[in-house]
């Protein structure tokens, strides 16, 4: 099987030093929506959280020898499954981010731990907000 993914954005930041991980950041930065996409930030407000599903895109390759890795911030190895390196069999990264605002195709979001280019794959609710 075989699946494919088409971005709906990319990241914006001035960043230098990317934090991490969403839980020990304070960075800022925007998700840019193309165009086409802009209609479906409609009821997305600023206070709220959301998840932001990215592709890894500056990772390298991923084989087996990184099935365990030390990540920078420990000591021991651990499965690739149990820590957020991007170095993954599916390149995918999740982040919880609080939106500070939209304006236009823009959303401007803090607790960034995303380089700046990062294609966004999707936006969702932190929580259940819908009605129905």
């Amino acid at each position: 099987m075989k699946i494919e993914f088409e971005p709906i954005g990319f990241v914006k930041t001035d960043v230098g030093k990317v934090p991490r991980h969403w839980t020990v950041s304070e960075a800022e930065g925007a998700l840019v929506i193309n165009e086409e996409y802009v209609a479906g930030l409609k009821d997305v407000k600023a206070g709220q959280r959301v998840v932001v599903l990215f592709y890894f895109h500056q990772s390298p390759q991923f084989t087996p020898e990184f099935l365990v890795q030390t990540p920078p911030h420990r000591k021991e190895r651990l499965g690739v499954f149990s820590i957020c390196s991007p170095i993954r069999p599916n390149p995918i990264g999740m982040s919880l981010v609080e939106v500070l605002g939209v304006e236009g195709r823009v959303i401007r979001i803090k607790g960034l731990d995303m380089r700046d280019g990062t294609p966004v794959l999707d936006i969702k609710p932190a929580t259940d907000q819908e009605k129905t």
